[in-house]
């Protein structure tokens, strides 16, 4: 993702907490810590103050993100999916909708996670007044599949229009960020009923685990990979560095107005 971004002209700034110091810029021996998970919590943006405050190592979510990246007056954040409502019958939502809702920031990514119910999720984007661009797409990619059956209200097929609209909800005084969603690269893509097959045997294994709270994401996508022969990872992987390349794009075009 780095790379995507620095080719794309714009400059890559990962964000976490780093034993307690909120960081826009992880690089190097911090980066690599990171990665290997040593230590590492997950931290939206309500627990960000208790990492701070505890000095401890904190991997941001899309909420935290948001929170991070805004003070440091960033306007454009690449990520894979965002998070939203949950196929469980007991409601959950994820703390990434209302972040979304009042943080002004460019969101790129691939739509919601497949592992969520994304019906109920583009529901509550519209109802939290979030609006949803589809780059050269009219429909709401499923994260892992081009394909979701929910119609986008609008769409860009350029950067200059993503800007556009970005410019003109600024304008408007609109607090909420813009969601700017583009389906994986064709060639990583699964089909969206062998997604919709993976995330149900997945649920079913998180249920007989009994796997609950802030561990049945990573969870299920590690279960989704393995029923998928790791297909999903592969599409993690290449939808990050487009959406990464994208974002560096829009940024740039930004910083030359």
């Amino acid at each position: 993702m780095v790379r995507a971004v620095e080719a794309a002209g714009a400059t890559a700034a990962i964000t976490a907490v780093v034993r307690g110091v909120p960081t826009v810029g992880l690089s190097g021996e911090d980066l690599e810590r990171f990665l290997r998970r040593e230590g590492v919590r997950k931290v939206s943006a309500r627990g960000l103050a208790a990492a701070i405050a505890g000095g401890f190592d904190g991997a941001t979510t899309v909420a935290a993100t948001l929170v991070l990246a805004s003070r440091a007056g960033i306007e454009v954040f690449a990520t894979g999916g965002i998070g939203g409502v949950h196929r469980d019958a007991r409601y959950d939502e994820s703390a990434d909708l209302p972040e979304l809702a009042r943080t002004s920031m460019v969101v790129v990514c691939a739509g919601a996670k497949s592992i969520l119910d994304l019906q109920a999720t583009w529901e509550r984007l519209e109802t939290l007044g979030v609006p949803v661009v589809g780059y050269r797409t009219s429909e709401l990619p499923g994260f892992f599949s081009a394909e979701t059956g929910i119609a986008l209200d609008s769409c860009a097929s350029s950067v200059d229009d993503v800007v556009a609209i970005w410019r003109a909800h600024r304008r408007l005084g609109r607090p909420q960020s813009l969601v700017v969603v583009q389906p994986p690269p064709a060639e990583h893509a699964l089909s969206r009923a062998g997604v919709e097959s993976a995330v149900r045997k997945a649920q079913k294994e998180a249920a007989r685990d009994g796997v609950s709270g802030a561990a049945v994401t990573p969870y299920l996508l590690d279960a989704v990979s393995r029923q998928t022969n790791g297909g999903s990872l592969s599409a993690n992987l290449a939808l990050l560095e487009q959406n990464a390349k994208l974002a560096g794009e829009i940024a740039l075009r930004l910083g030359a107005r």
